[in-house]
C-alpha cells in the first residue's frame, strides 16, 4: 500500500506537484534522520546530511526506479550520504558527541548500556557500522541492506558477522555478557 502511495507521489512529483515531494518528505524525514544519526552520532551532522538527502533525492527522482522500494531508493541515498560525510570528516569522534548520541538513542533501555554500545559501534569500520546499523537499529533484511549499499547479500552477512564478533569483544569486555 505504501509502496503504491510512494510511487503515485513520485510520479506527481514528476509531473510538477512540489506538494507531493513534501509528503514524501513528511513521510520519511524520520526515518531519514535517525539512519544519519546512527551513522554519524551527531544531531546537526545528521540534520544537515538528511537534508542533502533528500535535496539529491528529488533532483535524482527520474532515476528512481519503480520496479522497486522507493524506501529502499532513499535509504541508500541517506547511507551513501552519511558515509561521503564520514569519510570527509576527521577520524575521532569527541566523547561528548558520543555521550550525546548516546541518550538519544532509544532502543536501549539505560543510558551505561546505551553509552558502552555506542562506544562500541564507533570501534567498528564505517561499513561495518553500516549493515549494524541497517539491521539492528533499522530493522532491514540482508536483501534490502544490501540493495541500499550496492554490495552483495553475502558481503552484508560478512560484514555483519565479524561487526558483531568486533561488538561482543568490546562489550565483554566491558563487563556486558560473556563470550559464550
Amino acid at each position: 500500500m505504501i509502496e503504491l502511495e510512494d510511487r503515485a507521489l513520485v510520479q506527481q512529483t514528476l509531473d510538477g506537484n512540489l506538494r507531493a515531494f513534501e509528503a514524501i518528505v513528511d513521510r520519511y524525514q524520520k526515518p531519514v534522520f535517525n539512519i544519519a544519526l546512527r551513522m554519524l552520532r551527531n544531531a546537526d551532522d545528521a540534520e544537515d546530511v538528511a537534508q542533502v538527502a533528500f535535496l539529491k533525492a528529488y533532483e535524482n527522482l527520474r532515476s528512481y526506479k519503480p520496479g522497486f522500494k522507493f524506501f529502499s531508493w532513499l535509504y541508500r541515498i541517506a547511507m551513501n550520504e552519511s558515509l561521503n560525510f564520514l569519510r570527509q570528516r576527521r577520524p575521532f569522534e569527541r566523547m561528548e558527541e558520543a555521550r550525546e548520541a548516546a541518550v538519544l538513542t532509544d532502543e536501549v533501555e539505560t543510558a551505561e548500556v546505551a553509552q558502552q554500545i555506542e562506544a562500541a559501534l564507533m570501534r567498528l569500520t564505517v561499513d561495518q557500522r553500516a549493515v549494524v546499523v541497517l539491521k539492528h537499529f533499522e530493522g532491514f533484511s540482508y536483501l534490502e541492506i544490501g540493495q541500499i549499499l550496492n554490495i552483495s547479500e553475502k558481503k552484508v552477512k560478512s560484514r555483519l558477522f565479524a561487526a558483531r564478533q568486533i561488538l561482543r569483544g568490546v562489550l565483554v569486555k566491558k563487563g556486558f555478557g560473556s563470550n559464550d
